[in-house]
């Protein structure tokens, strides 16, 4: 991608309503443009991103057996009438009616709707267990909505919904999502600690909050310091390993961590001081159980072995791929700009002609932006004529994880200049190096 026919309106001072670090970066980055309160359009840079991010949840969800399918925005009343959530989960659902003066609404959840799905699809174990996903629009009225895509009214959300014959299927449907989250929040760079949480307006009584610690985190957390150390499921992962996963799950809650709405004092303080880790956390992700909640009140049944009919236990699963984003920009930047994980930068090269109409600075750019691409690499080109200082602001503020730099004086010796954005660490070396460093 050449940045001359590039869409990245850069802002060269910090946005006033900002008041956290992603929130200003993602606004000076031309990554998000606020339409209205809390709702956001995503700008080609952020919607790079944001790509990323989802086909990394995509990924890791399809390896632990999910099934992807797409439900839409607006649901029916009824069907919340018949869980009886549409009176219960409050002003933060946006009511409508249609033209025919049937109660609509914008969905913040899809549990009543993907019961529904099941119940007419479904009727015997022989199919279970399933679980059925997709990444969806959101909308949840905020009475408070801030720090850009953090909290907003719209947003993104991967939500998964496992269906299970029996508690103990469903539990380990449930370990299979705390294994995928682990692993999907480390492939984004993230280290995030799954601590017990409340379960809100979804309801049922297992639940974890997947948390990342940072200053500007909406709440305190508490929990034990030797998490940040623990090794993540690899990808020999075994999803069906009923063992192994329940291994997992009991690895990662053998130790304090806890939510401040589940927080317990007295417990806390049983941790040997030095181990206690009390910190501001960013939500990542939530999981939860709640049995035959939803299957009673709708009459989600199977036929069982036994040939009776059972309700199924089910469990929903959300990532919110839209704060995700930012969670990533707060764990990693410094004062110049973002620091992208390779994983999801929205580039993996950016090329810099730093004198662009020099017929040898332009070739020299050219054959490696050429050479890049054809390897399948994402490259940004900066062949504008703004000023070096400028080009190497730009740079730095959206992130590339690797600058490759041609000047006159360099590309007359037949080399450019390599950095590396996270580490600031420069290396000079010949074009054909360059080339071959990102193709081999």
């Amino acid at each position: 991608m050449r940045l001359s026919r590039y869409f990245m309106p850069i802002l060269k001072e910090n946005p006033k309503e900002a008041e956290i670090v992603s929130h200003r970066l993602m606004l000076r980055a031309g990554m998000i443009r606020q339409q209205s309160q809390g709702i956001y359009s995503w700008l080609p840079l952020g919607k790079r991103v944001l790509d990323k991010v989802n086909a990394i949840i995509r990924d890791e969800q399809n390896r632990a057996g999910a099934i992807e399918l797409s439900m839409p925005t607006l649901q029916s009343a009824e069907l919340w009438q018949e869980s009886g959530r549409y009176d219960a989960y409050g002003k933060e659902m946006l009511r409508i009616k249609d033209r025919q003066d049937r109660p609509m609404l914008y969905g913040p959840t899809n549990e009543e709707m993907v019961t529904d799905i099941f119940r007419s699809s479904v009727k015997s174990y022989k199919d279970l267990p399933l679980n059925l996903y997709h990444i969806q629009l959101k909308f949840r009225d905020e009475i408070r909505p801030r720090f850009g895509t953090m909290r907003s009214r719209e947003f993104m959300m991967k939500d998964a919904y496992s269906f299970d014959l029996t508690r103990e299927g469903a539990e380990h449907s449930y370990n299979k999502m705390f294994a995928a989250y682990l692993r999907t929040f480390d492939r984004l760079g993230l280290r995030a600690i799954p601590m017990r949480a409340d379960t809100g307006p979804i309801g049922g009584n297992l639940s974890h909050e997947f948390i990342i610690l940072a200053d500007t985190g909406e709440s305190e957390v508490f929990c034990h310091k030797d998490f940040v150390d623990f090794d993540i499921p690899d990808d020999r992962t075994d999803f069906d390993s009923v063992e192994g996963l329940q291994t997992i799950f009991d690895k990662w809650t053998s130790l304090y961590a806890a939510t401040s709405e589940m927080h317990d004092e007295a417990a806390f303080s049983a941790v040997p001081e030095g181990d206690r880790l009390s910190a501001r956390g960013i939500e990542v992700g939530h999981i939860f159980y709640f049995g035959t909640k939803y299957s009673e009140a709708m009459g989600a049944k199977v036929q069982g072995p036994d040939g009776k009919d059972h309700f199924v236990h089910m469990g929903s699963y959300g990532i919110g791929p839209t704060r995700l984003v930012p969670a990533i920009i707060e764990a990693s930047h410094d004062d110049n700009g973002i620091i992208w994980p390779a994983s999801v930068a929205p580039f993996d090269v950016v090329v810099i002609n730093m004198k662009a109409g020099d017929q040898a600075c332009d070739d020299t750019c050219e054959l490696i932006y050429a050479a890049l691409t054809k390897a399948g690499k994402d490259v940004l080109y900066d062949d504008t004529d703004d000023r070096a200082g400028t080009k190497f602001a730009t740079a730095d503020l959206i992130g590339v994880p690797v600058q490759i730099i041609a000047g006159p004086r360099a590309v007359a010796n037949g080399e450019v200049e390599v950095k590396d954005r996270k580490t600031g660490a420069r290396e000079t070396m010949t074009i054909e190096a360059a080339i071959n460093r990102f193709v081999a």
